[in-house]
């Protein structure tokens, strides 16, 4: 571990990774969020949309047709819950 303490937490997860010139680096891995969930909770998760931070989501990061999906109620609801 370079950045954090020494210790295997969640927060301070390391990749090896070889380099080009054939040394061998450490990168440290982003935590994986929930994603997009639809309101009701039954279904879970919304299919078709990436699972990134809350900060992503912002139309200066991504454009709203990565946002949603296409069928009626896209980006809210699941398609199970769509179904119901």
């Amino acid at each position: 571990y370079r950045r954090r303490h020494a210790y295997a937490t969640k927060s301070n997860r390391i990749r090896k990774l070889r380099t080009p010139g054939g040394q061998l680096s450490i990168q440290y891995v982003k935590k994986k969020t929930k994603g997009p969930q639809t309101p009701s909770g039954d279904h879970g998760k919304i299919h078709g949309v990436p699972r990134l931070n809350k900060q992503a989501y912002s139309n200066k990061h991504m454009a709203k047709n990565k946002k949603s999906v296409s069928r009626s109620y896209g980006g809210v609801l699941s398609g199970g819950a769509v179904r119901e």
